[in-house]
């Protein structure tokens, strides 16, 4: 897949070198992987936050690419007589879109597809510190701020910062799978995943015992297989059950069983795109009960078969 990374004046640099650990670091290990240009409408050095200066391939046409990254946006309105780079720009992502290139922005770069129209009646979100300016901007997008990233068809965005990172390793996921994406998630030292629909940020901190509910988080992923009662989950973070409850869904909006159910279906989904085991055996080692469970679980959450996943995944 050839990737472009739009480099822009003023462009973040954090996002920006989120963009290109994601998708521009050569990675030998792997025998397939992303082609990666960083681009310009500019034909002269950028000036981008804090002052340094960048150089990247100066373009006129997105046309070769299948993915187009936008690390970050300017949250001011445009103004008249701007130069021909933005109107050459707009034209060109909204050549890109129409013809299914994949339009991904970071941070407020979801201002730049609000004012292409690409989310006009689509979820959409960006950083908690823009979400009154960004709905006032885009009316008629449905802007969340519960999430960490949105994606729909062939456009997402995702939160602020970090966020970008969790929407890349998304991708890499669906492009790549379990395997590769977990790999590219222990080279930058992070979660291999944290879902889209976590929040932005937890409401109310925990504090009374700071690391005990991460950890207990993590030992339930390690025991995903075993059975696993929320009351003991909750003993391990050192909290009431009401506590416990209340703490998730604050920082997960879901409740922990059906957290539960979210973890052990991934677990199932990268059992199934690496293992031939029959489908009772994927039950078990993911946690479900039997495989009628599991098949409920797989049609309720992802529309499909477990069968299907296995060979949709294989034939990509």
């Amino acid at each position: 897949m050839r990737v472009a990374i739009l480099c822009h004046p003023n462009v973040a640099l954090f996002e920006m070198a989120c963009a290109s650990e994601l998708f521009a670091l050569p990675r030998p290990e792997f025998e397939q992987w992303y082609r990666c240009d960083m681009v310009s409408f500019e034909d002269t050095p950028i000036a981008s936050l804090g002052g340094l200066t960048l150089q990247a391939q100066t373009v006129t046409s997105l046309s070769d690419y299948e993915m187009v990254v936008i690390p970050s946006w300017t949250t001011t309105n445009p103004t008249l007589g701007e130069p021909l780079r933005s109107e050459l720009l707009y034209s060109e992502l909204l050549h890109a879109h129409q013809r299914g290139c994949r339009l991904v922005s970071f941070c407020s770069g979801a201002f730049l597809l609000g004012e292409l129209g690409v989310l006009d009646g689509q979820r959409a979100t960006t950083h908690w510190r823009y979400a009154e300016l960004f709905q006032r901007r885009f009316p008629k997008v449905s802007y969340v701020d519960d999430v960490l990233y949105v994606r729909h068809g062939n456009v997402a965005c995702s939160a602020g910062s970090a966020a970008a990172i969790d929407l890349g390793l998304a991708l890499i996921r669906e492009d790549y799978g379990y395997a590769i994406a977990n790999q590219v998630a222990r080279r930058l030292v992070v979660s291999a995943q944290r879902d889209g629909g976590q929040s932005q940020f937890v409401e109310t901190p925990i504090l009374a015992h700071p690391n005990h509910f991460a950890q207990a988080l993590d030992w339930a992923i390690e025991h995903l297989h075993e059975p696993l009662d929320i009351d003991s989950l909750a003993a391990k973070a050192a909290m009431s059950r009401r506590t416990f409850d209340r703490k998730f869904r604050s920082s997960f909006k879901l409740s922990p069983q059906q957290w539960l159910t979210q973890q052990r279906l991934q677990l199932a989904k990268q059992i199934l795109e690496s293992e031939a085991f029959a489908i009772d055996k994927v039950a078990q080692l993911s946690g479900f009960d039997n495989a009628i469970t599991l098949r409920h679980h797989f049609r309720k959450q992802l529309g499909i078969s477990p069968s299907h996943y296995r060979r949709q995944f294989a034939a990509s």
